[in-house]
């Protein structure tokens, strides 16, 4: 990893089928009754769709994001930035089914482009985030 790329993940095992997870993962309009780090999620959450976010850490702001990369049920990309590839985040949301049954959910952020080591001195550590939603999803998909 480069010195100026800040990035943040997490992953936790889960007790449910790749498609129970993703089926939280995909629901937007859902994500407050599941997820304790969001306010709302506005936006249809599909390949080439346009996602708006607004996260809990960040109360007041809006964090638009494109979904560049939907694999159902294993993978997906939500990417953000600014032209000309000065500054990009990208989020992956990772499901890897083992043998025992449950699933390896990873989720990794990351920011690349020229303006990154300025842009990522004002971004809060989301580790705290992430775990929390790491969990959140886990309590929700193993839920009967």
């Amino acid at each position: 990893m480069a010195l100026d790329m800040k990035e943040f993940a997490v992953k936790a095992s889960i007790r449910a089928t790749p498609e129970r997870i993703w089926a939280l993962l995909t629901d937007g309009a859902g994500y407050v009754r599941w997820n304790n780090t969001v306010q709302k999620v506005e936006g249809k959450i599909a390949l080439g769709e346009q996602v708006t976010l607004y996260p809990k850490i960040n109360p007041g702001r809006a964090f638009p994001v494109k979904v560049a990369e939907f694999q159902s049920p294993r993978r997906m990309m939500w990417t953000s930035g600014m032209p000309l590839g000065l500054f990009k985040g990208e989020r992956t949301f990772v499901l890897t089914p083992s043998a025992n049954g449950e699933v390896e959910f990873s989720m990794r952020e990351a920011y690349t482009g020229l303006m990154a080591p300025l842009i990522s001195r004002s971004i809060p550590d989301l580790k705290p985030a992430f775990d929390e939603f790491a969990s959140d999803l886990k309590r929700a998909a193993e839920a009967k």
